[in-house]
């Protein structure tokens, strides 16, 4: 499947990441160190690169920054990995270019479900405008949703929760993911306004709602 690098220092918690990314079908190199990742990427890119932040030499945000900055790797999908708690913390490596993060500790199941989630993300925005899941079809160029070939009037914030989940069509994104994703690291508002979202937008898309399934406790899924 995807060829993934792991920067991590902690032994236990990299030979965890390996035995669960390669048992999902991934080929992995992983790295102790900023050092000897920098020299890996001169071999060969990434489909998507793991990385912790406190590391020995260069920390997480240092890689990703220079990561960014090089026209040859600044495409690279990115996971960044803090067992740091505040949320400002957490949302730096979104602010500077990462596409996800991961709260230490965190499950296998975690693991792999947010690495498919990027994973899918990048495939979908490479690979084409449209999207369709059931009778809902997406069409990014125009900006446009039908539902069994009904246009279909979304405000901003509706599509882009819209493309969100259509994009990780069997993916439960969590609230927080959602809250990131759509409204942007700014957004300080309660998790009841993604619930609200989601009312209204099942309501606009009539029978395509139903596919727009909440995950107790957690988030919601497309399927």
């Amino acid at each position: 499947m995807a060829c993934i690098y792991v920067v991590e220092d902690d032994t236990d918690i990299r030979e965890i990441e390996i035995i669960a990314l390669q048992n999902s079908g991934h080929q992995v190199s992983d790295f102790e160190n900023g050092k000897a990742f920098f020299k890996k990427l001169e071999e060969k890119l990434p489909d998507l690169a793991i990385l912790d932040i406190m590391l020995p030499d260069l920390d997480g945000y240092e890689i990703l920054k220079r990561l960014r900055a090089n026209p040859g790797t600044r495409k690279i999908p990115v996971i960044m990995v803090t067992a740091k708690t505040t949320e400002i913390d957490m949302i730096r490596g979104l602010d500077m270019g990462a596409d996800d993060y991961i709260k230490k500790p965190f499950s296998v199941m975690e693991l792999i479900t947010r690495v498919k989630a990027v994973l899918r993300r990048t495939m979908e925005a490479e690979s084409s405008k449209f999207i369709t899941v059931g009778e809902v079809f997406l069409d990014n160029e125009r900006h446009m949703v039908y539902v069994n070939e009904e246009a279909v009037e979304l405000t901003f914030k509706e599509y882009e929760l819209l493309k969100l989940l259509m994009a990780n069509a069997g993916i439960v994104m969590t609230r927080e993911m959602i809250m990131h994703r759509v409204w942007g690291t700014e957004f300080e508002g309660e998790s009841r306004t993604v619930d609200m979202h989601i009312k209204t937008l099942r309501q606009k898309l009539g029978s395509g709602g139903t596919r727009i399934k909440t995950v107790r406790n957690v988030g919601y899924v497309m399927e």
